[in-house]
């Protein structure tokens, strides 16, 4: 029922619908983005704890890893998924910061809560989040410094992003080779990651992790006879099956006697020769096919002492093409020298007990691999996703070119700047920034508590020093005191930080919108059909 006129009610929504209006649907909205934030506030920092995901089948997810546990975690509740959304869109543009975005997010929405429940309007505290928004990123293009393609800060920002993550023991090393992957992808000041392919193998330790410049491939040499190690080779990439094709026409072929079915034999042979002696002419010893191999075109390449790898994927393609140079060929007619790649050596090698191809030593590759390894599943999958944060963070500083301290100083001294400039607006907006300015400081409060520091004695401490104009002090995690995180070495791209602060406001701002959740259920349906149908919220909602 949605209106009445004097005794007659008016139906317009279908029976089973279920409604929330005004504060009622703005604190479910709130409480389950806030719920969402809660499951992950715990992973933050270097002493994050991690989370164990089990699906439906059994399979164990460990990680401390914000994008992954949301990913993973089956979110039904409206508000909750703009929460995912969130760390996506941080994952998407920056690779990192998911978990504090997911956080600012929720702290964001406990305070416009608060607010809420003293009679202000949501309007106001939306007007009042876009003012402190904007404020907040002109605060942090001051608080950063420039950082360079050579600067040693890059290894610094790899080594931040991979702290609390499982491979931490090995991440002056790891951070070296995301360091070296990202430089050498670099193409007309552009960066593609997409370049960098991080493959993952078990046994050995993670310092064992090498970069490869050039490829891993997750495939074997296709005859027994052919050469296992090619050095100095010249590659070639050819997008065309090395067999007979079928007529694409619907044809018949009638063979009346023997003599007729050897010819016809012969012929495909003779074929299947000639599409391998164009190969052999064009000077290459080693082919990656994206299509099939004939067993007979296999032979002949074998006795030719070539190298052929079959159904290279598609993306692998065009990654050895960059890392080698070589062009993709279509038709085995335009297979010249000048299309052919170069590597310095091409090797097939068991690892972890299955087969993989090496691509070593091109010249100048626009492609890189790296091969991580790990005593167990779960600690490679770990280590793999902290390359990934390490890359990508690493990425996003050269990009923008300006770092910021972690550790949450910069946070504090946002909140620090937010308060400052809240007393020179009026009205009621002046609350919403300094409710803006109090959720900055979720991140060194939960620092400081994932250490088993005192959050109101570090906090005060920080706010005390930042005072003093010593910008750079955040939470020493791993130390337990407030230190400097410039000399401490703990920097992060800038970019990690605005896109936060863009994301969390923009949700916050968008759930804060909503004042009415119908939830429509058809009639007849399994869930207006199941007992206690229609009463409290609906099944999902809670």
């Amino acid at each position: 029922m949605l209106g009445q006129t004097g005794a007659q009610p008016i139906f317009i929504l279908p029976e089973g619908t279920l409604r929330q209006i005004g504060k009622d649907a703005q604190k479910t909205n709130i409480a389950a983005a806030k719920a969402v934030a809660d499951s992950v506030r715990t992973t933050l920092g270097p002493k994050g704890m991690d989370k164990m995901l089990v699906d439906t089948i059994g399979d164990v997810v460990i990680t401390n890893d914000g994008a992954t546990i949301l990913d993973e975690m089956e979110i039904d509740h409206p508000a909750a998924k703009m929460m995912v959304e969130v760390a996506k869109t941080q994952e998407d543009e920056v690779g990192d910061g998911t978990t504090t975005a997911v956080v600012l997010a929720g702290e964001l929405l406990e305070k416009a809560g608060e607010l809420i429940d003293q009679g202000i309007h949501p309007s106001i505290i939306i007007r009042g989040y876009r003012i402190a928004k904007t404020k907040s990123l002109e605060v942090l293009d001051k608080l950063a410094k420039t950082v360079t393609v050579d600067s040693p800060e890059l290894e610094k920002i790899a080594m931040t992003a991979m702290t609390g993550k499982g491979s931490e023991a090995a991440k002056e090393s790891l951070a070296k080779l995301a360091v070296k992957a990202v430089k050498s992808i670099i193409e007309d000041d552009e960066i593609d990651t997409d370049n960098i392919k991080i493959e993952k193998r078990r046994g050995g330790s993670i310092d064992d992790t090498e970069l490869i410049e050039g490829l891993v491939i997750d495939k074997e040499v296709v005859h027994a006879a052919m050469p296992k190690t090619v050095r100095d080779a010249k590659i070639a990439l050819i997008d065309s099956a090395l067999e007979i094709k079928e007529t694409e026409t619907d044809a018949q072929i009638r063979i009346t006697n023997p003599e007729q079915l050897k010819g016809f034999i012969e012929q495909e042979n003779a074929m299947l020769k000639e599409m391998v002696d164009k190969i052999v002419k064009s000077g290459c010893n080693v082919v990656f096919c994206q299509k099939g191999i004939d067993d007979l075109a296999q032979h002949y390449l074998a006795k030719n002492k070539i190298m052929a790898v079959r159904r290279v994927k598609k993306s692998d393609m065009k990654t050895l093409a960059k890392a080698t140079g070589a062009s993709i060929i279509t038709n085995l007619d335009e297979l010249t020298e000048d299309e052919l790649g170069y590597a310095g050596i091409v090797e097939e090698k068991k690892v972890a007990g299955e087969e993989i191809i090496f691509v070593r030593k091109c010249k100048n590759p626009k492609a890189v691999s790296i091969l991580i390894r790990g005593g167990t599943e779960h600690v490679v999958d770990e280590a793999k996703r902290a390359m990934e944060d390490a890359i990508l963070g690493v990425a996003a500083a050269i990009k923008s070119g300006k770092i910021v301290t972690g550790g949450g100083s910069t946070e504090v001294e946002i909140a620090k700047k937010l308060r400052e400039f809240s007393e020179t607006v009026g009205g009621r907006e002046q609350l919403a920034i300094n409710a803006f300015a109090d959720a900055m400081e979720v991140i060194p409060k939960t620092l400081a508590s994932s250490s088993g520091m005192d959050t109101i004695d570090t906090l005060v401490e920080l706010r005390s020093l930042h005072e003093k104009g010593k910008t750079s002090y955040g939470v020493g995690v791993l130390k337990g005191k407030c230190i400097d995180m410039e000399e401490e070495g703990v920097v992060e791209p800038v970019k990690i930080k605005t896109q936060a602060i863009k994301s969390a406001s923009e949700a916050a701002e968008m759930i804060l919108r909503i004042d009415d959740v119908i939830t429509a259920s058809k009639v007849g349906s399994e869930s207006s059909k199941s007992p206690g149908a229609g009463q409290g919220m609906p099944p999902g909602m809670m």
